[in-house]
């Protein structure tokens, strides 16, 4: 990906975004990601959902339907914390930027 240095932190928010409004698991996002056109392999996404979940912001389970297993990601208290604070900041660039 291009500017992947620069926009990783905005990928990393938009994964937080999902995992707040309800549980993710990493195909579903990497296609989630590909509509808003971050173009991310599995192999991308999934060490930053383990940094993620290993800084606190995430929580994930294993869940088995048959022979497939899925690990589910969502937000925990301080994942839902770091998005409000998150948010600001980016209402807060957006309005220089729009300057």
């Amino acid at each position: 990906m291009e500017h992947q240095d620069l926009l990783s932190g905005l990928i990393r928010l938009h994964v937080l975004h999902h995992a707040v409004k309800g549980e993710l698991y990493g195909r579903r996002m990497i296609d989630e990601l590909a509509r808003h056109g971050y173009k991310l392999s599995a192999g991308t996404l999934y060490p930053m959902l383990k940094s993620m979940e290993m800084k606190g912001y995430l929580v994930s389970e294993i869940r088995r339907d048959g022979r497939t297993a899925r690990k589910f990601y969502r937000a925990t208290p301080l994942g839902r914390e770091a998005l409000e604070i998150a948010r600001g900041k980016v209402r807060e660039l957006i309005g220089e930027m729009m300057e």
